[in-house]
């Protein structure tokens, strides 16, 4: 069972993908990151999953849930 969550990935023939964990396809592709950010964000909030950004070194960079998040933070960003 794959989780409900899109990543925003560099893609290596240039760009940015849309991806959910363990897809063949991509969800959705852009010409820059913020583009892709964008997109994934809305994509999330229709369907209440986590978003993650990755940076051009595959590093997470930032990650926010647009569902219901059984585990909440504690602090604030």
């Amino acid at each position: 069972m794959t989780r409900n969550e899109r990543h925003v990935v560099k893609n290596p023939e240039g760009g940015w993908d849309v991806k959910k964990p363990h897809a063949e396809r991509v969800s959705s592709h852009a010409d820059t990151k913020a583009e892709a950010e964008n997109r994934a964000r809305e994509i999330c909030m229709n369907e209440k999953a986590k978003c993650v950004i990755h940076g051009k070194d595959g590093k997470i960079q930032d990650s926010n849930s647009y569902g219901k998040d059984p585990c909440l933070p504690k602090d604030k960003k």
